[in-house]
């Protein structure tokens, strides 16, 4: 039975957190766990979930926290929407795996006319992707065929995931450095937001380059909107070199930003779109959307050249077309540019009245609070904690903390939050 009667509540801390259940359950874990898979290492300090609804999560403990982080941006429509459970439901009553690559199922093919419906891609078609880094290595593979290029242009910072393809893009060396002896010499890089004379440039003398990825807006990597403008400057010189402009909207897409994607708001078309996270509502799911002229260069062969067994899963479909109704039918898109206006007018100040805040900065419901250091958003975090909220930090040195909860956060609940981080800068 739930415990959670709702999931628009404040939080309630009944034991100091971490608590004596999850740092047992830790501990029992990290006899069996291989190290690398998690992000802190489990030790005895972090959390065991238990429960989620709305943007309430419940741990072993019995606390009841409000969480900013949307489980890294999955839960765009709350946790455990009952639309979206429903719909999981009557999908497990008729089938629950298919055959993958072989034969389809009804709910792909409606989920591939959704998506092809609503992404800000000229003709496109959809590729199916068993996660977010996943459909970052269909998107490079698709530049490779399409444009006999193997060459792509990147941005630091970025966090384009960590399988091998995608790792040679994303930028922090943290991550990259163990694995380097695999790389391939192909990816050049520039500073994210840099001058688009400098992309022109490097475009202009690499005649290797087949594709630019970018992230509209920095995510995992700081949370850093991209220039006005920027975009578009980007999209127009990628037409002028005949480049593929790839767009990776995993973490920005389906309303983070405060429109459906975010390449939206400086009217870019991109040729290629990857999304994920939010898509399914807490189910594995990719996509990437490209130009059909793009896609057809997968054509010519008898095999599947990119494929997975649980690829375009019935239950993830189902779930991922309830989430589309519901950004749809509850305007979430809209409601997260609303909520943005109150955390933009909220934080204004903070980086002068606060002497560990060096910039706020954000859009829709994506903010980071860039903080003077690690430790600092260390500090800043265990104390949220203690407060009965959930967050995260972020950027190559962890010193920002990220303000990211679900779409359906209430006014209150957003109020409560502010209050108590703006309160925890005030001591600091």
């Amino acid at each position: 039975m739930s415990r959670l009667p709702s999931g628009d509540l404040l939080p309630k801390i009944e034991t100091s957190p971490p608590g004596p259940r999850a740092r047992q359950l830790c501990r029992d874990l990290s006899d069996y766990e291989a190290p690398g898979i998690n992000t802190l290492g489990l030790g005895e300090n972090t959390l065991v979930w238990e429960e989620a609804l709305g943007s309430n999560v419940l741990d072993v403990d019995g606390n009841r926290y409000l969480d900013l982080t949307a489980g890294f941006g999955v839960a765009a429509v709350g946790h455990r929407h009952p639309l979206v459970v429903s719909a999981i439901r009557r999908q497990a009553s008729r089938l629950v795996h298919g055959l993958g690559d072989v034969h389809a199922h009804p709910s792909r093919v409606e989920l591939a006319r959704a998506l092809c419906r609503r992404v800000p891609v000229d003709d496109p078609r959809v590729y199916f992707a068993a996660s977010g880094s996943d459909a970052v290595e269909i998107a490079l593979k698709t530049a490779y065929l399409a444009t006999g290029r193997p060459g792509i242009l990147a941005f630091d910072p970025a966090y384009h995931g960590l399988t091998l393809g995608s790792l040679q893009v994303t930028s922090r060396p943290e991550f990259r450095e163990p694995f380097l002896p695999l790389f391939h010499s192909w990816v050049r890089r520039l500073p994210f937001g840099c001058s688009s004379e400098r992309i022109a440039e490097v475009l202009a003398s690499d005649p290797d380059i087949g594709g630019v990825l970018v992230e509209p807006m920095v995510g995992r990597e700081g949370l850093i909107p991209a220039p006005v403008g920027w975009l578009r400057e980007i999209s127009d010189l990628c037409r002028r070199h005949a480049v593929a402009l790839i767009a990776d909207e995993i973490f920005t897409g389906f309303g983070r930003t405060g429109t459906w994607f975010a390449v939206e708001a400086d009217g870019v078309q991109p040729d290629l779109l990857c999304c994920g996270k939010a898509l399914a509502g807490g189910l594995p799911i990719g996509a990437v959307l490209g130009r059909r002229g793009l896609m057809d260069a997968w054509r010519g062969s008898h095999e599947a050249l990119h494929t997975a067994t649980f690829i375009a899963n019935p239950l993830s479909c189902a779930a991922a077309l309830a989430v589309l109704e519901t950004l749809e039918r509850q305007n979430l898109p809209e409601r997260a540019a609303n909520l943005g206006r109150v955390i933009a007018a909220r934080t204004d100040s903070w980086s002068e009245r606060f002497g560990s805040v060096v910039e706020v900065r954000g859009l829709g419901l994506a903010w980071g609070i860039d903080l003077a250091s690690p430790d600092a958003a260390n500090a800043l975090l265990d104390q949220m904690l203690h407060d009965g909220i959930v967050a995260l930090a972020g950027g190559p040195e962890g010193r920002v903390v990220q303000i990211c909860p679900p779409l359906v956060i209430t006014d209150r609940q957003i109020a409560f939050a502010l209050d108590a981080i703006e309160a925890r800068l005030r001591q600091n």
